[in-house]
C-alpha cells in the first residue's frame, strides 16, 4: 500500500479538476437574496423582519420588548447605541448586572441567504458574549451585508479587513438547539433560544 502511494506522489500528473473552486457550489436561481434568507431562517426556527429605517426597526423591537416583558437589554456596539438612543430606547451599555441579561443586540458581517446564517466574529465592541449568552440574540444587518453564499461572505470579509481577518469568525443558523438527550430537540441548550434578524434597508 505505502508503495504504491509512494508512486502515485512520484508520478506527477494534470490536475483533472483545474477551474475547481471557480466552479459555483449550487445551481445558478433568481429568486431575491431577501425572500430566500427569510425562507431559510424560518426553516430553522429564527425570526426575520424587514424594516425600510430606523423608525421602523424602532417600532418592531419596542413590539417585541412589550411581547416578552424584556428589561435587561445589552448593546455594546456604539454605531447601534446611536441608533437606540436617537429614539430613547432603554439598554445596558456596560455588562453591569450581565448574569441576568435577557437581550443581546449586535451587528453582524453578514447575512448568508443559501442557509440562513448570520456570519458574526470578534472584531466588534460585542465581542463573543453578547450573542452568546443572553437568551434572546437580536442581529442588526444592512441590506449590503445580504449575500448568496458563504465564499461570498468571506469576500466581505476580505473587502472589509484586507490582510487583518478576525482571530475568530463564526456562523449563526437558528437559536441554539442540540438533541442529545433521547432525540428529543431542545432550543436554547447552549445559547439563545430565540434569534431575530433585522434587516434594515436605510440605517440611518
Amino acid at each position: 500500500m505505502l508503495k504504491k502511494i509512494r508512486k502515485a506522489l512520484l508520478e506527477k500528473r494534470d490536475n483533472p479538476y483545474p477551474n475547481l473552486e471557480e466552479t459555483p457550489l449550487y445551481k445558478k436561481d433568481d429568486e431575491l437574496l431577501e425572500v430566500q434568507f427569510a425562507e431559510q431562517l424560518t426553516a430553522v426556527s429564527g425570526n426575520f423582519i424587514f424594516c425600510e429605517n430606523g423608525i421602523e426597526f424602532i417600532e418592531n423591537i419596542l413590539d417585541l420588548a412589550d411581547r416578552f416583558k424584556w428589561r435587561k437589554i445589552y448593546c455594546w456596539e456604539p454605531e447601534l447605541q446611536d441608533l437606540l438612543s436617537q429614539y430613547e430606547f432603554p439598554f445596558y451599555k456596560t455588562d453591569k448586572d450581565f448574569e441576568m441579561a435577557e437581550v443581546g443586540i449586535t451587528l453582524c458581517e453578514a447575512l448568508i441567504a443559501r442557509n440562513g446564517s448570520v456570519m458574526v466574529s470578534n472584531q466588534s465592541a460585542a465581542g463573543r458574549r453578547l450573542s452568546i449568552f443572553p437568551h434572546h440574540h437580536i442581529v442588526i444587518a444592512r441590506t449590503g451585508q445580504l449575500v448568496r453564499d458563504l465564499k461570498d461572505a468571506f469576500a466581505l470579509l476580505k473587502n472589509k479587513y484586507g490582510s487583518q481577518i478576525p482571530s475568530m469568525i463564526s456562523t449563526i443558523t437558528g437559536p441554539s438547539r442540540t438533541a442529545d438527550i433521547e432525540k428529543t430537540l431542545v432550543l436554547g441548550a447552549h445559547g439563545p433560544k430565540e434569534l431575530f434578524v433585522f434587516l434594515i434597508d436605510d440605517f440611518n
